[in-house]
């Protein structure tokens, strides 16, 4: 008989500001810490990481005058999951120097991604636990 799984989760909005960027990566390392991934850990810096960068986007290139941005924080057995949604529509290029946060979260998440939404789209990343080193 296979155990019921046990799901933590962390949902909020933010304002889009640099400021609300911040809070959101504070509050998901701090929930992490609370879940078992210690500030030091491998998952809980890889996840801080992502979510700094998906916040900072959705501030800087999703940001919609008045519109705030969700953060979504899922941690299951295996894997922990983490979502930023923006109400902007069309997807905007980085410019300039823009661009290289995205290639620290190919190399820090196991599989990432972004996903339409009315309004919107959200961007998503997942970092697989490893057992040997994560509670």
């Amino acid at each position: 008989m296979k155990s019921e799984i046990s799901t933590q989760e962390f949902a909020m909005r933010f304002t889009s500001t640099p400021r609300g960027a911040r809070l959101a990566r504070r509050l998901v390392s701090l929930r992490l810490d609370e879940w078992g991934h210690p500030y030091d850990g491998r998952v809980n810096e890889a996840v801080t990481l992502i979510s700094a960068e998906f916040a900072a986007n959705a501030v800087r290139h999703g940001r919609v005058p008045g519109r705030d941005f969700h953060l979504r924080l899922a941690g299951g057995e295996d894997v922990v999951r983490l979502e930023v949604s923006d109400t902007l529509t069309e997807r905007r290029a980085p410019s300039g120097e823009g661009g290289r946060g995205l290639i620290l979260v190919e190399a820090l998440a196991d599989k990432w991604g972004v996903a339409p939404r009315r309004p919107g789209k959200t961007v998503w990343a997942e970092v697989r636990l490893s057992p040997a080193t994560e509670g």
